[in-house]
């Protein structure tokens, strides 16, 4: 029995499906939640914009993992210490990837175009609006190396 052969245009089809109709809206709502770095917004906790974004993003993935056996989703929060979302995937090998990614944004910056915003998402073509660039960092992975993701 040999293995099959992926069906690049199927596959493409899906993901570009998945990426319009779950990814894309999901990252218009975040953009809108004017979270920021609690270097940036000391009254983060009070303003609770990081609570909003967990939560959305929380939701997000507790939807798409319901079906997944033995998946969890759970957010950790320590006193002053903005929440973690921990996703655990059991597997059937021994390495491990971690996947990191962050939810507050850098501060707004002043020169904004009339209809530009930092906490107005656009999308134009292939291009995201800033909220979604400056969590530049996405994933990182770490089985016997790294790779990193970059928008």
């Amino acid at each position: 029995m040999g293995a099959e052969m992926i069906n690049i245009e199927t596959t493409r089809k899906f993901v570009d499906q998945r990426w319009g109709d779950e990814i894309v809206p999901t990252l218009v709502e975040y953009i809108r939640i004017p979270n920021k770095s609690p270097a940036f917004d000391p009254e983060w906790a009070a303003h609770g914009y990081m609570d909003e974004a967990v939560q959305l993003f929380e939701r997000w993935a507790r939807t798409r993992l319901a079906d997944v056996p033995g998946a969890t989703v759970d957010v950790a929060r320590l006193p002053g210490r903005t929440p973690v979302i921990v996703i655990d995937l059991p597997g059937e090998v021994e390495d491990t990837v971690l996947l990191y990614g962050h939810l507050d944004k850098q501060p707004e910056m002043v020169g904004w175009a009339d209809g530009y915003g930092p906490w107005i998402p656009r999308l134009e073509g292939d291009k995201r609006s800033r909220a979604a660039t400056t969590c530049r960092t996405m994933w990182t992975t770490s089985p016997r190396g790294s790779a990193t993701h970059r928008w």
